[in-house]
């Protein structure tokens, strides 16, 4: 007896217009209504998490509920991890693709402290080429050196929130963290 279509392909999130095609070909299981894993068509409880089905007939439940959040399907602290990968870019993209309390902290807080970095040298930029022209090389060496050590530690606190995020810490950033929550929400 060949597997039937979605049987063998049970852990895999199909678009509705094939959802609707499987259901059309007598291909549509159902599923647990908690866990998602694939049931028997008259089981009481599911075998994957015990969640109780159903009494009668069981609905089919689709594969993708249209309601869920949207997952990225990474484990949180490598999504947190890569909130933080290109700085508030990334934080912006995970903010809107993943739901996850965890992630969302760390993709606001992102978003605040990279943010603000990147605002940060857009204003000292253009004082750095003034200082140069008009004020001569000490106030140009000030505002380098400040350049500098901006840089010098926006390196390691990116290098110190991935890493705070891959272990699974929610690693607050004093001010950053206490904007974000006011900005965003509390996530």
């Amino acid at each position: 007896d060949p597997p039937r279509l979605l049987e063998s392909f049970s852990s895999v999130s199909l678009p509705p217009h094939a959802r609707f095609l499987a259901s059309l070909s007598g291909d549509y299981m159902a599923h647990c209504t908690k866990c998602g894993a694939a049931i028997a068509d008259n089981a009481g409880f599911c075998g994957s998490c015990g969640a109780p089905q159903g009494t009668g007939t069981p609905a089919a439940t689709p594969l993708v509920s249209n309601s869920a959040p949207v997952q990225t399907g990474l484990e949180p602290n490598v999504a947190g991890a890569l909130c933080y990968a290109l700085g508030w870019v990334t934080g912006l993209i995970f903010f809107f693709i993943d739901k996850r309390p965890s992630v969302r902290f760390h993709a606001t807080q992102s978003i605040v402290v990279f943010g603000c970095i990147a605002i940060l040298y857009v204003v000292l930029g253009p004082l750095l080429g003034v200082g140069l022209f008009s004020a001569g090389l000490g106030v140009m060496a000030l505002f380098h050196l400040i350049f500098s050590l901006i840089w010098l530690a926006s390196i390691i606190l990116w290098i110190l929130l991935m890493v705070k995020a891959y272990q699974g810490e929610q690693f607050r950033v004093p001010i950053a963290a206490d904007l974000a929550d006011k900005i965003f929400g509390k996530a």
